[in-house]
């Protein structure tokens, strides 16, 4: 199961629904999450009609700034959603046909500093109320550190500290990342350009402990001045086709060695096919 976060800047983009059956098509999510939409309302129910989900739910804009939509497919998943703001979208998470759930939140942070806070505010009280498993993934408008920020005018430590304080209320775990650092540029040349790492995910060890092979991709960053998140909840096993096989003696001791070695070899598939059915 794979969940892709994205700051799209902007639903009503002429080629918005053909990018997004593009990321459906190469990274299979059954849950999507928008940020920066611009849109809401009826508007933003036209557009998800023409896309790849069948489940939905979108915060309100304030204007023609903000928009948080909460995309996913009902036959991979069931969403309840439990509460929301403008920033936020809570939700309860189930997998179908399995017994695994989990509380999910999705986040759009405000640009604007005094709304970051009523955001953060929320967070920890979220915290208190439940002890599920929890994901956070989201645009959290807010480095955590130096670290996280290249160009540009230092960092606001009181900022940051609060954010990371919001983070420690929620004990949330960083579920780090391969591929660029960088999750936002502003597009600059190179003398003024700056680059920020300010799309991310989280998790409490409940959550970790359920999932504990989830991985996180920064993608490279097109159509936007945001890469996409990808996060992977069961990493798919890496084969090796230069591996030879090799033949363990302790197999054979095995009980039930001969019924899987007869059962392997009086299929039709071939002989790779076989020794992959057997092992």
């Amino acid at each position: 199961m794979n969940i892709l976060l994205w700051n799209c800047r902007g639903a009503l983009n002429a080629d918005f629904t053909r990018r997004i059956y593009e990321m459906a098509v190469n990274h299979y999510p059954s849950i999507m999450v928008l940020t920066e939409t611009r849109v809401g309302g009826e508007r933003a129910a036209r557009i998800i009609e023409k896309l790849p989900f069948d489940g939905s739910f979108t915060t309100d804009t304030i204007g023609y700034a903000g928009g948080l939509w909460l995309l996913w497919k009902k036959e991979e998943v069931e969403v309840c959603v439990l509460s929301s703001t403008e920033q936020e979208i809570h939700a309860s998470i189930k997998v179908s046909n399995s017994n695994l759930s989990w509380l999910f939140s999705s986040i759009y942070a405000s640009p604007r500093l005094s709304e970051r806070k009523i955001l953060w505010a929320n967070l920890a009280q979220v915290a208190q109320l439940h002890n599920l498993p929890w994901l956070m993934m989201g645009d959290f408008n807010e480095i955590l550190s130096g670290e996280d920020k290249l160009g540009g005018r230092q960092i606001n430590l009181n900022r940051a500290l609060e954010f990371k304080d919001c983070i420690d209320a929620c004990n949330f775990l960083d579920l780090g990342f391969s591929g660029p650092k960088y999750t936002w540029s502003n597009l600059r040349q190179i003398s003024n350009l700056i680059l920020e790492q300010i799309d991310r995910c989280f998790a409490n060890p409940s959550w970790r402990m359920l999932f504990p092979e989830a991985s996180v991709t920064h993608l490279l960053r097109v159509f936007s001045d945001h890469c996409h998140v990808l996060l992977e909840l069961l990493r798919p096993p890496t084969i090796n086709p230069n591996k030879p096989f090799r033949f363990q003696t302790m197999w054979i001791h095995h009980p039930d060695f001969h019924a899987v070695v007869k059962t392997a070899w009086d299929m039709d598939p071939p002989l790779p096919s076989a020794i992959d059915n057997f092992t």
